[in-house]
């Protein structure tokens, strides 16, 4: 096994996931897809082998710190751009029914291509903006988890993603080093769209040390009617206090 292999094995085990040769080989899959098609259009920015174990592949996994995959069937990626972080946690966690929702086509495109190459069945799809979808009725108010990565502020994520959650499931949203204002800017969106916050997890890149957080929500409630509001609405006037408006 290669150094970043067996590096990458060794770091999941830390986390009591145990990769199988299958597994490891549709990373490695992965990996080589993703480069292809990032010469075609822009995917990531971060194209080093072992950057990407580490950014795309180790980072999307640490989801599973917040909710345990095992107790979840089903799983909403919103925004998910090259596939983070569903298409690692459908590899690790393959009973996983996984539904992938972003705006670009050709996005869409190259994750249903790596979702065959991989082998991987029981993953959807879907073209379109997240406003839009989250009040389709196959989507809304049903998943058991539902994450987003690196997408937007807390105060407008909470409009995008928690209408996809079904009551008593999560939302986790994945973020960086600096979560206390977005935190304290969202608590009021949270409440709008039914949900409390349940959790905040800080973690740390192996290699690299940057902080992660993974801010966890419970939905209590289905959403309310009036949201999540038209294409565009929550990023250009997120659900905030009156005084901050």
């Amino acid at each position: 096994m290669d150094p970043v292999r067996q590096w990458f094995a060794k770091a999941l085990d830390a986390r009591g996931i145990r990769l199988s040769d299958r597994m490891a080989e549709q990373f490695e899959t992965y990996y080589r897809l993703l480069l292809e098609w990032n010469e075609k259009m822009n995917l990531t920015g971060i194209t080093d082998r072992e950057a990407v174990y580490e950014k795309h592949f180790y980072d999307s996994l640490t989801a599973a710190e917040a909710v345990p995959m095992d107790g979840v069937e089903t799983l909403a990626d919103i925004g998910s751009g090259a596939g983070f972080p569903a298409l690692p946690l459908k590899i690790v966690y393959p009973h996983l029914r996984v539904t992938i929702v972003d705006a670009l086509a050709k996005r869409i495109r190259f994750l249903e291509q790596v979702s065959a190459a991989l082998g991987l069945d029981g993953v959807t799809c879907l073209h379109g903006r997240a406003e839009d979808i989250g009040r389709r009725p196959d989507c809304r108010d049903w998943f058991d988890a539902v994450a987003a990565r690196a997408v937007a502020r807390l105060a407008a994520l909470n409009e995008l993603c928690l209408p996809f959650v079904r009551p008593g499931g999560h939302f986790i949203a994945m973020k960086g080093s600096n979560v206390e204002e977005e935190l304290e800017e969202s608590r009021f969106s949270a409440r709008q769209l039914q949900a409390e916050l349940s959790g905040v997890i800080r973690l740390e890149l192996p290699r690299e040390g940057a902080a992660r957080h993974l801010i966890v929500y419970r939905k209590t409630a289905p959403t309310p009617k009036a949201y999540p509001r038209k294409a565009g609405v929550p990023m250009k006037s997120p659900l905030l206090p009156s005084a901050k408006r």
